[in-house]
């Protein structure tokens, strides 16, 4: 199969780019490959909203872009940041004009919320569902376009480069070339190739390398991992950010997230004694970014033997409550808490990966015709920490980025000669020789337990290098059973997947073992203090 433009996920990142694309090149076809439904992504359960400077009489850039930098711990990139910011309410209006609905107070204005780490109201919001509102209107949107076609359950094994056509491809190999994917049809059984002068990769995060995440099951660090294969380079894996307030319940995957603007509308963290602990840790309280309060409610359980804290809302306005966070309340109920009158028991969850694929200013990858957008991808945005609602905000501008720059391509004659080469160039099927059907998904399902472990129990909230060292050992091993099992057995989607976070996992140990200090999401006991400022780590 050929097509124009190929897009690898279905989220906020992947479909704003498709619908850019379908208007701008309406004789182009556009497919869109998703490995379970459309919706299931990781937009979905985006909760708390998308930031962007929208009262300029109380906001402004320069505000947002000092919070920006303050959350990342002098990791961010400061051209990039400027770039999100100035350019993000643009593209926030553009998926308001598509028909995506936010909360505005009676008087016709937008209800902004707050979150930590912010230094205003400033985050635009659905109630407690704003990714899945978001997630609806680009949908639907889509669907209004004949050029884009959607391949559902379809899992992508492999990026295709130089290396298919027997070229030795290495890190330092100048001009490696992305020429679509191999992927594998779950009709058929089989992998086919699909082919396309343009790959766009918005495959989201990779939480589910953990044992407790806020991501859904489809968050298996699938692009990432592909792009590490092929050489492309990938960064600072190591700054993995644990949501502090995910709802305690052991055994639920995903863990439901109570979202930030809960704090943000006066939500108080108390231990198991009742106490309110913030304050200890910093001066911004239950409004500190993310990365202070993780590390402060980790404190706190390990100082009393606890599996979590509580988030007390016993004290909000049960009115405002109701509207803003419907859903929130209403899973609370589900289990027996009534939040006006319990406190909500809660611990951080694996929530979002701020490295990944290393990109430039317009979402180009170090892969030629290869672009990533989203979770997946290093813009140099959030540095060492994200910025509570500014993820959304990144993968619109991102895509809109890269779709200017297919838009300059074009102009200048050079995507229809990767057009041409694509038509005339021949790839090589996958090859299956030597491989047999699974006999035992044992041998699947308990590495991927053993994964979750070694990752939850090593690589966590804080760290230390002999934690990491017995990471490193134990997925090595990993990685040589799961690396014969592939050789030796018919591709499967799981394991695929296990494959993949088995590569995640590597790059966030290895990135962790690179970076002799703590900064942002990286905490290692050895190094408590930022004594290196090492830059960013590539992998």
């Amino acid at each position: 199969m050929k097509t124009d433009f190929l897009i690898i996920g279905s989220g906020i990142a992947g479909l704003t780019y498709a619908i850019k694309i379908a208007k701008k090149f309406p004789d182009k076809e556009i497919t869109v490959i998703t490995k379970a439904s459309p919706e299931e992504t990781n937009t979905k359960y985006a909760q708390g909203g998308v930031a962007g400077v929208w009262d300029e009489e109380k906001d402004s850039f320069e505000k947002h872009i000092q919070d920006t930098l303050i959350a990342g711990d002098g990791l961010c990139n400061e051209d990039v940041v400027n770039i999100v910011v100035t350019e993000g309410p643009e593209r926030i209006q553009e998926i308001i004009d598509y028909g995506a609905s936010f909360d505005k107070e009676e008087n016709g204005e937008y209800s902004l919320g707050r979150e930590g780490g912010h230094s205003e109201f400033r985050i635009l919001h659905h109630k407690d569902v704003t990714g899945k509102e978001m997630e609806r209107t680009l949908i639907a949107e889509a669907q209004k376009h004949n050029n884009i076609k959607f391949i559902q359950h379809c899992y992508v094994v492999e990026l295709i480069t130089q290396h298919h056509l027997n070229y030795l491809v290495t890190k330092s190999t100048p001009n490696i070339t992305c020429y679509g994917v191999y992927v594998l049809n779950h009709q058929t059984n089989k992998i086919d190739k699909i082919l396309a002068p343009i790959t766009m990769l918005a495959t989201g995060g990779c939480g589910q390398v953990y044992r407790t995440t806020t991501n859904p099951k489809v968050a298996t660090g699938d692009g990432v991992a592909m792009t590490y294969r092929a050489k492309g380079r990938i960064e600072n894996m190591e700054f993995i950010q644990f949501h502090p307030t995910a709802l305690f319940k052991p055994g639920e995957s995903p863990a439901f997230l109570i979202t930030e603007a809960v704090r943000g509308e006066g939500a108080v963290l108390r231990n198991i004694k009742g106490e309110a602990f913030m304050e200890k840790y910093d001066k911004r309280k239950d409004l500190a970014p993310r990365d202070i309060v993780a590390r402060a409610i980790d404190s706190e359980m390990k100082k009393h033997g606890t599996e979590h804290v509580f988030l007390d809302c016993r004290a909000l306005d049960k009115e405002k409550f109701l509207h803003h966070f419907p859903n929130i309340y209403e899973k609370c109920l589900s289990i027996g808490i009534d939040v006006f009158e319990q406190m909500i028991p809660v611990a951080p969850a694996a929530h979002y990966s701020c490295g990944g694929i290393k990109t430039d200013e317009w979402a180009r990858t170090s892969i030629l015709n290869l672009y990533a957008c989203g979770e997946c991808s290093s813009t140099g945005l959030h540095g060492a920490n994200r910025l509570a609602s500014n993820s959304l905000l990144e993968a619109m501008v991102f895509s809109h980025r890269a779709f200017t720059d297919v838009t300059r391509l074009s102009e200048e004659g050079k995507l229809e000669k990767a057009i041409d080469y694509i038509n005339n160039i021949h790839l090589p099927e996958w090859n299956e020789e030597g491989t047999s059907q699974p006999k035992e998904m044992i041998l699947i399902t308990q590495s991927i337990k053993e994964l979750e472990q070694i990752m939850s129990d090593y690589v966590g909230i804080v760290r230390n290098n002999i934690r990491l060292e017995r990471a490193m050992r134990r997925l090595d091993l990993l990685f040589e059973e799961t690396e014969t099992l592939f050789k030796s057995t018919q591709v499967s989607p799981q394991l695929c997947e296990l494959r993949n976070l088995i590569t995640i996992g590597f790059l966030i140990v290895r990135g962790a073992q690179f970076r002799k200090e703590s900064r942002g999401l990286h905490f290692n006991t050895d190094y408590p203090n930022k004594s290196n400022l090492l830059q960013n780590v590539i992998l």
